[in-house]
């Protein structure tokens, strides 16, 4: 007669054992991600012209401009360091979020579709 539940070959021990291994996996997921969405990232452009701050959440909180920084003959020069400064601050935190969820899932990456 064959064993009830589980799998054939009568597993149902590994099984229970990867499920509880992959809630703790999700619990340190979302763990991570809180942590992850608390901190901030800090980019420069232009010498320290510009600076731009992120959160862990892809959210610009802060733009600094230097006085050096605000020539109104050349705005374009100004909106260009802008964006250099988000760009790397945002390549920061996804960085970031990729390094955190490599080591949870031992380099496996992709997992969830989180897309990292």
């Amino acid at each position: 007669m064959a064993k009830r539940g589980g799998f054939p070959g009568g597993m149902p021990g590994n099984m229970n054992n990867l499920m509880k291994q992959a809630q703790k996996m999700q619990k340190q997921m979302e763990e991570n991600q809180k942590a992850l969405e608390e901190k901030e990232f800090t980019a420069a452009a232009g010498g320290g012209a510009v600076e731009v701050t992120v959160s862990g959440k892809r959210e610009v909180l802060k733009v600094k401009l230097s006085e050096e920084a605000v020539d109104p003959d050349d705005i374009e020069m100004l909106e260009d360091l802008i964006v250099a400064a988000t760009n790397e601050a945002l390549r920061q935190a996804e960085e970031a979020a990729a390094s955190a969820m490599s080591k949870l899932t031992g380099g496996l990456g992709g997992l969830g579709g989180f897309g990292f």
